[in-house]
Parts: structure tokens; C-alpha cells; sequence
């Protein structure tokens, strides 16, 4: 065993200690709970590539995926099983960042094996979701991100080597499946752009080239490609759900701000009381949308309800802000709301009742479709299953979900580490790994349905990953002066060469 160890390279031992281990322990999780935790979501996707009904109001990135591992084996283990290997390999790689900044492996190794390990991000893993992929994206581009930062520090921000270019790749790669992976992932990239520009400035071409085509790229597809080839588009209704609610929330707290040709229009889709009374609840925009909300009538009139809404903005910003940051605070806040409306943190269980969620009570595609037994648990073992749900039910102790189901701790826990780990090293190079978690958090509040603890799960790893950082001290390593000059030769016509370097670079961080 010590022998073949000694025949790894030192450099790559830390990064295959994490990938191995934190790739075992995503089995376990996957053996638990095979092939893998499921939502109502997860039916959705599989209703659309099962069914022809494909749509865009998801991610369809992420329901080719589903097709594929569907078409392949018939199941969806294979795809939970990808994104388990996918996962463990970008812990790898960030492992490889933090110590470019002088953190310990033995840190490092034992915060990345805490992102397996921890019940509600390690299970979060095998979810058939698109949020696991989108997640992915988003530590890949905070790894690159770091590097370059790295690089900067080290002096080496003009070099384009061939690292230089992988770092630019893989950080184009994780703006890309952010943008792909989620309808409005393209926004990380534009909030996190100019985070990145200010503190790398020598390599901005290249960073908006990483970040705004792949945004562009998402764009493109949405707006573009997917309906060319008959994805079917999401309705006004479903797009605009939030500013309808917005609107209720308003006017169930201030009535009188609203004209009466605002309130004769509201009332074309639904009794002024559904807009005064339950939809008023700024904790979860569903509300909003139920029944007796006509869905139909208000996608027929979207156009003047969305023209309200701006008039509503105007009118009573105060209140409209008010309501979005209410509506988000799984974004900001490091407690849940109230639980009578929905406010409380909101936490997918890693099963499948037998309705399938609802589906199967309203569907007949999916009541009677050939897929169904597949849509269940089906542990390898379930012993396993027995302790390993055990586990995650206890890590749900509403005592605990500040800590390991709210992401917003976790984002300003890693805004005060890199920001002290800069301010002792004097440089704002570092800042550059703030830009993805705080653009994570700022697209979450700008659009936001309901507290769903999925939405900040990325920040959830990448704060755990930053915690590293944290007494970690770069080493600088320094060339040799230069000896001082010998005394000219009488003859002005000879010279002796010297082995000194006239133009030393600077200190370097090793």
C-alpha cells in the first residue's frame, strides 16, 4: 500500500483522497435511497420525455439527461449515479484551489468530506433534480474562479499557459450549466461578472468571454432553439406567477393605494377577496396561484396584470420590495418563516408516496404509464435505508435547519472568511471566489416562489468549502538577489558575463 502511494504524484494525492471519498460515500446515499430521491419535480420531467410533452418551464438541459438515462437502462439510477461521480470530481478540483491559497489538506480533505457527509447536501446529491446540476456548475466556476485568483496572486495574471486556459474553460462550464440548468441561472453570471472584473482585471476579456456567452448561450436556447424544435414555452400565467402574487401581497396590506380600475381588473381573474385574503401571503407565491385564481383568464389579460404590477412599483416601492424580500428570505434569512403560511423552510423528503406526488391522482399518462414502477425508492439494501433515512430525519430538527438547510449562513460565513483571508494577505485577489455564492444569493432574491431549501444549496456547499481558508497561509517563495555588479574591465571593449538575473521577478505565492 505505501508503495503505491509513493508512486502517486504528492500534487494529486489530496484531490483523489477527496474524489475517493466523498464518491463512496455519495453510493452509500445512492445505495440508500436508489435510484435516487425524487420530487413532484421529478415526475415532471419524466412526464415530459415520456409522454411528448416537452417544456421548457424546467430545465430541458436537464430532461435530456432524464431521457437519456431512461432510454439507456430504463431506469433513472444511471443519472443519479452520474451526478454522484460528477459531484465527487468537482470536490476534487476544488481541493486543488484551496491549497493554491495555503490551506491544509487535512482542512480541506475534512470539508469536502463534510459536504458527503452531511445528511442534507450528501443526499441532495442522488436527487433526480436539475438543481444538483446547477449546483455542480456553480462550485466549478467558484474553484476556477479561485485559481485565477491564485494566479493573480502569484504574479501571473499576463501568463496564458495551457492552465490558464483550463481555468478559463472550466470556469465558461460552470456559468454554461448554470445557465443551462436553470431558467434564470444566466442572471449568477451577470451579477457575478462584475465581481470577477474588478478583482482580476488583468484577464477580463477572457472572464466575459466565460461568463456572458454561456448566459447568452442559455438565453439563446430558451428564447430561441427550444421552441424551433417544438418545446412547448411556459404560459404567461406560469411566468409571471410571482408579480401576480407581488400584487396580492400589496393590496391585502394597503387596499386603498388601488384604483378602481385596478381593482375591476383583479377581479377578472379572481374575487377580491383570493387577492386580499389568501393570496396576500408574501411567504409563497403558490398561494397566489390556487384555485379561485382563474389561470386561464390571467394569462389572457397577463399584459395589463404585468402593466399593474408596474404601477403597483411605482406607486408603493416600499411595499413591493417588502414583499420579494419576504417572499426570499430563504435567500437572507438564517430562520424560517412562519409555519402556518408556508414559511418555513421547505424540505423535499428523500421518498415517493404512492400518488407519486399528486400526479397519478390527476394524469392518466402517469396514473398508467409503464414508468411508474421505477418512480419509487427502491433501496439495495434496506437495512441501509432504515438508518440512513433515520439520519437525515434527525438532521432535520428544526432546531438545526439554520445550519445545515439554510444556505444564507453559509454565504456569510464565506464572505467574512475571504474577506479577512484578503485583508491579512493585502489583496482583493481572493474576493473573485465571493462573486458566484453572492450571485447565487442575489438571483434568489430577485425571483423567488417559496422557501425551498434546494434554492441555496450550492452556497450551502461552497460555504463549507471556504471554511479551509481559514488560518490557511500562502507560502511565498522569493529568488535569489541579485549579486552585485563586478567592477567594469579596463577594457572598456570586454565584458564579463555574469550568471545574475538584471530584471528578478517578484515575490511569488507558491
Amino acid at each position: 500500500m505505501n508503495r503505491t502511494l509513493e508512486r502517486i504524484p504528492p500534487q494529486r494525492r489530496l484531490p483523489l483522497a477527496v474524489y475517493a471519498t466523498t464518491q463512496l460515500i455519495f453510493l452509500v446515499w445512492w445505495a440508500a435511497f436508489y435510484p435516487g430521491g425524487m420530487s413532484y419535480d421529478s415526475i415532471s420531467y419524466v412526464w415530459h420525455v415520456t409522454t411528448g410533452h416537452w417544456m421548457s418551464n424546467h430545465s430541458v438541459a436537464y430532461d435530456v439527461l432524464v431521457w437519456f438515462s431512461l432510454q439507456l437502462t430504463g431506469d433513472l439510477a444511471l443519472l443519479t449515479f452520474a451526478q454522484s461521480v460528477a459531484m465527487a470530481a468537482t470536490l476534487a478540483y476544488v481541493a486543488v484551489t484551496l491549497r493554491r491559497f495555503g490551506a491544509k489538506g487535512k482542512w480541506i480533505y475534512a470539508a469536502a468530506v463534510a459536504c458527503a457527509l452531511l445528511p442534507s447536501i450528501g443526499t441532495f446529491v442522488i436527487y433526480v433534480w436539475k438543481d444538483v446540476a446547477y449546483a455542480i456548475g456553480a462550485i466549478l466556476a467558484f474553484a476556477a474562479a479561485g485559481r485565477l485568483a491564485a494566479r493573480r496572486m502569484r504574479g501571473e495574471s499576463q501568463v496564458r499557459d495551457k492552465a490558464f486556459r483550463n481555468e478559463i474553460a472550466v470556469l465558461f462550464v460552470g456559468f454554461l450549466f448554470m445557465s443551462i440548468f436553470r431558467n434564470n441561472g444566466l442572471l449568477v453570471a451577470l451579477i457575478a461578472v462584475p465581481v470577477l472584473l474588478l478583482t482580476l482585471p488583468k484577464v477580463r476579456r477572457w472572464l466575459l468571454f466565460a461568463t456572458v456567452v454561456p448566459a447568452l448561450i442559455g438565453a439563446g436556447l430558451q428564447l430561441v432553439v427550444y421552441p424551433a424544435v417544438g418545446v412547448k414555452t411556459p404560459t404567461k400565467d406560469q411566468v409571471y406567477a410571482m408579480n401576480y402574487a407581488d400584487i396580492a401581497v400589496v393590496y391585502g396590506q394597503v387596499p386603498h393605494t388601488f384604483t378602481k380600475a385596478d381593482k375591476e381588473l383583479m377581479a377578472k381573474v379572481a374575487p377580491m377577496s383570493h387577492w386580499g385574503g389568501k393570496a396576500a401571503n408574501c411567504y409563497n407565491a403558490d398561494w397566489a396561484m390556487q384555485k379561485p385564481m382563474n389561470r386561464k383568464l390571467a394569462e389572457k389579460y397577463n399584459d395589463q396584470l404585468v402593466d399593474l404590477w408596474f404601477r403597483v412599483l411605482e406607486r408603493t416601492p416600499d411595499r413591493m420590495i417588502s414583499a420579494r424580500l419576504c417572499r426570499s428570505h430563504i435567500a437572507w434569512s438564517p430562520y424560517p418563516g412562519p409555519v402556518d403560511k408556508m414559511g418555513h423552510t421547505l424540505i423535499s423528503p428523500p421518498s415517493v408516496p404512492k400518488n407519486l406526488f399528486g400526479w397519478a391522482d390527476w394524469n392518466p399518462d402517469m396514473k398508467e404509464s409503464p414508468y411508474r414502477p421505477i418512480l419509487k425508492i427502491r433501496p439495495l439494501s434496506y437495512k441501509l435505508n432504515d438508518v440512513a433515512y433515520f439520519v437525515w430525519q434527525a438532521s432535520k430538527t428544526a432546531q438545526l435547519q439554520w445550519l445545515l438547510f439554510r444556505g444564507a449562513i453559509w454565504c456569510y460565513a464565506a464572505y467574512a472568511i475571504v474577506l479577512a483571508f484578503s485583508r491579512k494577505h493585502r489583496t482583493w485577489a481572493p474576493v473573485a471566489l465571493l462573486a458566484v455564492p453572492l450571485a447565487l444569493q442575489l438571483t434568489v432574491v430577485a425571483a423567488n416562489p417559496a422557501p425551498l431549501a434546494r434554492y441555496m444549496f450550492a452556497p450551502l456547499f461552497l460555504g463549507i468549502l471556504c471554511l479551509p481558508l481559514i488560518g490557511a497561509k500562502p507560502r511565498f517563495t522569493k529568488r535569489a538577489e541579485p549579486a552585485p555588479a563586478a567592477p567594469a574591465p579596463e577594457n572598456a571593449s570586454e565584458s564579463t558575463p555574469t550568471d545574475t538575473d538584471p530584471d528578478p521577478e517578484p515575490a511569488r505565492v507558491a
